[in-house]
């Protein structure tokens, strides 16, 4: 099948099916499959035009609103978080696209860039064998051991399904809410940051999101977790959130874009068909991925997907001087 827009050609089979693939690995690992698909269209499918761009946000248009229902209905999104995330990404995505276009057009550039995020991720996955992480992780299980056993137990005082799936006390609650600081509060516990440290760093994620063509949630959400201290299990809504509008924002941009000259002139208009096929297998992939993460060692998980990215970012880096 040809894909007029990317100038692609292949079995439509083949993007959900490696969609499904991919983000079965990495949902199973925690992180986002976005990341891994840009490479993937670039150095197998050949299409390296800045429309690569939009076309990967595609994918989580279509693959995150499932999830992202699930945190809001069990009421563990930290909305002020959120709210930041968003408002923070969004300039960041539209200036990360006129970047994209003017200043990165050239596919052996691009890669570059492609492979200094990549390094980044793949040394983030390293460090997560350390102690600090392994301490940090300690923690969010012992939280995860928490809710299973106030879950058996309002079941077994109840004798009935609890209400969106967990117990009446496991929600956020917002505290305080100004431009100096975020605070809420999580099972008993408080948890406070400044608004202005999250909105810098959305902004910045943003930028790189709307270059590479991911959300950035693989970069907001450890940074909450490990910096600062915040439960994952109220972080990762407001990822998804984050993730969500920056990607819907970065293809809208894009669109727009493709309706001037410079746009006309660079090829970035989104390839919506193939942008979905990728779509519709990551929403399977993402489901079976939390499904099967019980069953595999996630240390085995993250080596491998560590092995894999480095491998990627180097390739992508030497080639750009070889």
């Amino acid at each position: 099948m040809f894909f007029p827009v990317s100038g692609v050609e292949i079995n439509p089979l083949i993007p959900p099916l490696v969609a499904f693939m991919v983000s079965s690995v990495t949902a199973s690992a925690g992180v986002s499959g976005a990341f891994l698909l840009l490479p993937f269209q670039m150095s197998v499918l050949h299409y390296t035009s800045p429309s690569v761009s939009p076309t990967n946000l595609i994918y989580n248009i279509v693959a995150i609103p499932g999830g992202l229902y699930r945190f809001i209905k069990e009421r563990r999104m930290a909305w002020p978080l959120t709210w930041v995330v968003v408002v923070g990404t969004l300039p960041g995505v539209f200036f990360g696209s006129w970047i994209r276009i003017s200043y990165l057009p050239d596919p052996k550039a691009f890669k570059v860039f492609v492979g200094l995020v990549l390094l980044y991720l793949g040394v983030r996955l390293i460090f997560e064998f350390t102690g600090k992480s392994k301490n940090q992780k300690a923690q969010n299980k012992a939280l995860q051991q928490k809710f299973k056993e106030r879950m058996e137990q309002v079941k077994a005082e109840t004798n009935q399904k609890i209400a969106a799936g967990l117990p009446a006390d496991a929600i956020v609650k917002t505290k305080t809410f100004s431009l100096k600081k975020i605070e809420y509060d999580f099972w008993g516990e408080t948890y406070s940051f400044s608004t202005i440290s999250i909105f810098t760093l959305a902004l910045v994620v943003g930028l790189i999101g709307g270059i590479y063509g991911i959300g950035g949630g693989a970069i907001i959400a450890p940074f909450c977790v490990s910096i600062l201290g915040l439960p994952v299990y109220t972080v990762a809504g407001a990822a998804l959130a984050g993730t969500f509008i920056t990607s819907v924002a970065g293809v809208i941009f894009y669109s727009i874009l493709a309706a001037t000259s410079v746009g006309a002139a660079t090829n970035v208009a989104p390839d919506w068909l193939l942008g979905a096929l990728f779509g519709v297998g990551g929403l399977l992939g993402t489901y079976c991925g939390a499904y099967i993460q019980k069953y595999l060692k996630e240390n085995i998980v993250k080596a491998i997907m560590a092995a894999l990215i480095l491998f990627l970012a180097l390739s992508y880096i030497l080639q750009y001087f070889f």
